[in-house]
């Protein structure tokens, strides 16, 4: 078992106004798709939520995941990122993807769920074809505890900073690892291009 924790208790603050994860892509909103690519995986998935009365809740209550409520999400990523890894099982690995990254696949997740890494490999990260680092990110159970020392909205960077040298990264298709998209004009030019 590899649980898989998705952030998605950001604030969506340069959307000015409307939230990016609630934004349509492929029929569904952009949160619903991304926990449905997580479901298939047939791994457990946990949503760290700014709570459990919001919209994106809402939009994934009926779809059998484990909804973590970040009441201090405003402090920054990090307080996700703790809160949400105290809420996953036990288990060898546990997978950490973000929400908005609207060009991950069902297949990017299995790729990276599938890679078998060397034995000295304590983190696995998702890249694009130019080799530019991304997600999902992949963290062996050891690095449990780094979390709770995480402040601020670096996110998990410093862990991945201090195990570089056991790091692997895990190159998937197009930019699927690192398309992110911020703001109304990243939408807009998302959409009038089509992709495959």
């Amino acid at each position: 078992m590899t649980p898989i924790l998705i952030l998605a208790a950001g604030r969506s603050s340069r959307m000015r106004g409307a939230d990016k994860l609630l934004e349509m892509v492929d029929g569904l909103p952009l949160l619903r798709r991304q926990v449905n690519a997580a479901l298939s995986t047939g791994e457990p998935v946990f949503v760290a939520l700014p709570s459990l009365t919001h919209p994106r809740a809402k939009a994934i209550a009926d779809l059998g995941v484990t909804l973590i409520e970040v009441p201090t999400a405003d402090q920054g990523m990090s307080e996700s990122l703790k809160t949400g890894v105290r809420a996953l099982p036990a288990s060898a690995w546990f997978m950490v993807l973000l929400a908005d990254l609207v060009g991950l696949t069902s297949d990017d997740l299995k790729q990276m769920l599938d890679y078998n890494p060397g034995s000295d490999t304590i983190i696995l990260r998702g890249a694009d074809q130019t080799g530019a680092q991304g997600h999902p990110i992949l963290f062996e159970t050891s690095l449990r505890a780094a979390f709770e020392t995480l402040s601020g909205d670096s996110g998990g960077a410093e862990i991945i900073r201090a195990h570089k040298a056991r790091m692997e990264l895990v190159t998937l298709p197009s930019d699927h690892a690192t398309l992110d998209l911020d703001t109304p004009e990243d939408w807009a030019a998302f959409r009038a291009i089509p992709r495959t």
